[in-house]
């Protein structure tokens, strides 16, 4: 008999990100084979759960599930036609990136299931992908960023003012999406309304960030009530900033110094305001922390955190631990193991209340 843990790959889902996810969902699977038994769990771009065979994810098809949110059916997967017990994974890892994925909505559904999953809580997963509300848990913990606002529609006299208050160039970006889907760099300000009508395309929030010339730092973290930071690295983008096509694209020429080039006192402070990021927005499990250090005055700034980093063969995250003598198998086997741990302690809690 089999007694690898049986891990519920999640991945696809309803998002502009739901193609980045095939791919970080089949590095995760050859990942963990070797470990641990694979269930495929695709979420295609309707929001159906379809349950494949094998333990390789396409990128469609499959059986149409359910999981019932309820501590009894103990994380079962059911035939959503007849409701007969297809599989019960050990734990589930969810690889989503963007929104109804990566911003609290699944991790409700699995908390309501009372199953081990992989990642950040609730909480911590729709603070950090809004990133109004990560800004100002980074703000409350007093660590450093670029300055910034947030717009909810347009306004042109607020527009105005963003201009007269932030100056050019500008980033605008969704405030709940990733992978600098819907991101433009405005350098004139005759441009700025065009990029907010993009942005304003996948989001009804909206962040306008001041422009600085920075070196792009990322540090990934593990861990629940203890985490720690690998060694930092660095981007180099093959364009004029780290858009999607820089990050994804097969031509991309994009470069990943690992380690960075940094003194001793730069990486220490980049592992300082990564675990610090990291816990300012109460995540677990883990997570990737992109910093800037801005070029004139040498201040490392956080930028934000990504509580599901991707997983594909470029990605920073394994990379990192890599670097830092972490594998990419150990590294898996770890968060699968932090899910239960954490999983664990909660199941230790009272749910009741008596004197």
């Amino acid at each position: 008999m089999d007694e690898r843990p049986l891990v519920a790959l999640v991945f696809g889902g309803r998002s502009g990100e739901h193609e980045v996810s095939l791919r970080s969902a089949a590095s995760v699977a050859a990942g963990l084979r070797k470990r641990h038994r694979v269930l495929c769990l695709l979420i295609d771009k309707q929001g159906r759960w379809l349950l494949q065979p094998g333990e390789e994810p396409q990128p469609q098809g499959g059986e149409e599930v359910f999981l019932a949110a309820a501590p009894s059916e103990g994380g079962r997967l059911r035939r959503l036609s007849d409701a007969r017990e297809l599989a019960r994974p050990d734990v589930f890892f969810p690889v989503l990136h963007g929104t109804y994925g990566e911003d609290g909505t699944v991790q409700g559904l699995l908390e309501l299931a009372a199953v081990p999953y992989a990642g950040a809580g609730v909480a911590a997963s729709a603070a950090s992908m809004d990133k109004e509300m990560m800004k100002a848990l980074f703000e409350r913990a007093s660590l450093a960023q670029v300055p910034w606002r947030v717009l909810r529609r347009r306004d042109g006299s607020a527009e105005a003012e963003l201009l007269r208050s932030l100056g050019l160039p500008l980033f605008v970006k969704p405030a709940n999406l990733g992978s600098s889907v819907g991101i433009s760099k405005v350098k004139d300000g005759s441009a700025l309304g065009e990029a907010l009508e993009t942005a304003f395309g996948y989001d009804r929030k909206v962040i306008v960030e001041r422009g600085l010339e920075v070196r792009e730092i990322e540090c990934s973290v593990l861990g629940n009530e203890a985490p720690e930071a690998a060694v930092p690295g660095e981007i180099v983008p093959d364009r004029e900033f780290y858009d999607y096509d820089s990050k994804y694209a097969a031509d991309s020429r994009t470069a990943l110094l690992i380690p960075a080039p940094l003194d001793p006192a730069q990486t220490a402070e980049a592992r300082r305001l990564a675990v610090a990021a990291f816990c300012a927005v109460d995540a677990c499990g883990y997570a990737r922390v992109d910093l800037f250090l801005e070029k004139a005055s040498g201040r490392m700034l956080v930028n934000e955190i990504n509580t599901i980093p991707g997983f594909t063969s470029i990605s920073m995250f394994p990379k990192l631990w890599q670097a830092s003598g972490v594998g990419y198998e150990e590294l898996l086997a770890r968060i699968v193991s932090l899910a239960r741990e954490r999983h664990e302690a909660r199941a230790r809690l009272r749910t009741d209340y008596c004197r």
